[in-house]
């Protein structure tokens, strides 16, 4: 039986993608414009990674790899407030209001 494990080149990639498109969901559909709009952006890069790689990767799956990284590092999932942070914020003893709120500047 053929081994279908991804090479390592290929598994970074993937690994690239995934972390582009498995953002947190945010806690309130507040959060809803700001988290769309994260996401449409890092999904145009990995779209464009793979594009690339289904066309030859003339750069090389290494260096297509490592450029979606920095573009994702560019758009990180900010402007909202996550699931997960509106949780640890109720469990530190704020309101539900003060969970959700986005933090000043200077803050």
């Amino acid at each position: 039986m053929q081994d279908r494990t991804p090479d390592g080149a290929v598994r970074d990639l993937l690994a690239a993608v995934l972390d582009a498109l498995d953002i947190p969901a945010p806690a309130t559909t507040g959060g809803a414009e700001a988290y769309e709009r994260v996401l449409c952006d890092r999904a145009m890069h990995a779209k464009i990674a793979l594009r690339d790689v289904l066309d030859g990767a003339p750069l090389g799956v290494e260096w297509t790899s490592a450029y979606l990284c920095e573009r994702l590092a560019e758009h990180p999932p900010t402007g909202y407030v996550t699931g997960e942070q509106a949780r640890a914020a109720l469990a530190a003893g704020k309101t539900w209001s003060e969970a959700v709120a986005l933090p000043r500047e200077g803050q």
